[in-house]
Parts: C-alpha cells; structure tokens; sequence
C-alpha cells in the first residue's frame, strides 16, 4: 500500500499531499510525531524528518527530491512547465517558500504558537512571533507582485510553485495568521487553490488542542 509519512500542520507535507493529490495518487496518509525521533521512524529517513512517501517498494524522503520524482514518474498533470526559464522561475518560488518563507514566517509563526506546545518545549517566544508577523506582510506583498503580472505564482499556468506557496500559507491559516485583507489579488489566489479537488483532504486536518477557526475550510473566506 501507497503510505505518507506526514504531520498535519508540516508545510513540506502538504506540498507532497497536494501534488499526490492533483496526480490523482492515492496514499494512506500515516501521522508521525516525527520530533520523537520513533527508531522505526529513523529507519525510512534517518534525517528524522516528514515527509517520507512509500510507493510500492521505493521509499522517498525530502519534499523537494520527492515532487521531482512525482513530475518525472506522473507527468500527468503537469506541474513543472516545459521550456528551461519556465522550468527555473517555478523552482525558483518553490525554493523561496521551502527555504525564506518557511524560516521567516512559517517557523516563526505556527512554530512557536503550535510546535512548542505539541512538543512540550515551553511557552511561544514573542520575539519570533512578533518577527513572523513582520516578516508575512513583506512576502504577502511580494505575492502581490507576482500576481500582478501572472496568472499564477510562477506564470500563466498553475505550478508547484503555487503548491509550495499554498501549503505553507493554509498552515499559517490554520491558526488565523493570515491577513487576507491585505492584498485581494493573494485572497484571490489563494481561493482558486483552496477550491481545487486536491485541497480536500487539508481542508479537513484536525490537530488536537488547537481547533479550526471558522474561516479555514470555507470556500467563500
């Protein structure tokens, strides 16, 4: 059987479970408390990471090698484009989203309100909250930017790197961090991917202790 190795609020595994999804992929989705370091858990990834994808006899670990893998393998539907600048633009912005918005926000802001607490590492530290916050209003208004120009993040069609930038912003809206009043064409954005078939299974996480504001799985946010 086709597993995910994932934690819900992990923007790396979501970017996984959306392009498994958009290709049509089933796989049972496998929580893992990856942070307690379980030996079976270390075993498939001894970097101690998620998200860890087991299709058939391969076992994948590393969201970026694992996408790659999906596009090269299932090429149907398309989430890389065809032509080398193209192809660049959207590794590019799924590099700024795995890489920058992740350290500069993501971290800073569901780690400290959500991780620290699952993980019983103490209270949020105000200084990184209060950086985070900072921070997701220069990226929001990079998207702006973006979106001003295009279709969609890296071009006229929907990309990975669309997929990137979702997966880090629906966990970031998981607990109302988002300022969706900022910028339409984002709020915009956002609703187009929201209201694809392959956002289902996001729309529908639970984590315990920290229930889903009353926005989140509303198409009409």
């Amino acid at each position: 059987m086709n597993r995910l190795y994932h934690y819900p609020l992990s923007p790396f595994s979501r970017k996984v479970r959306l392009s498994l999804a958009e290709k049509k992929i089933e796989v049972e989705l496998v929580e893992e408390r990856y942070w307690e370091q379980d030996s079976d858990f270390l075993r498939r990834n001894p970097a101690g990471k998620v998200p860890i994808l087991k299709l058939g006899n391969r076992t994948m670990a590393d969201s970026a090698a694992i996408c790659e893998y999906l596009e090269e393998a299932h090429p149907t539907p398309a989430l890389l484009p065809k032509g080398a600048e193209a192809r660049y633009e959207v590794r590019r912005i799924v590099a700024w989203f795995d890489d920058k918005f992740y350290k500069e926000v993501t971290s800073m802001l569901v780690g400290e309100r959500v991780f620290r607490k699952v993980m019983g590492t103490g209270y949020p530290d105000s200084a990184n909250v209060k950086a985070g916050s900072k921070a997701i209003r220069y990226h929001l208004d990079y998207m702006t930017h973006l979106l001003d120009q295009r279709r969609w993040l890296a071009g006229n069609e929907m990309s990975l790197a669309d997929f990137a930038a979702a997966a880090q912003l629906s966990c970031l809206d998981y607990i109302s961090d988002v300022d969706w009043n900022r910028s339409e064409i984002v709020k915009d954005w956002y609703a187009k991917i929201k209201s694809r078939p392959a956002f289902r299974t996001l729309l529908a996480d639970q984590v315990p202790g920290f229930p889903q504001p009353r926005h989140y799985a509303d198409l009409d946010f």
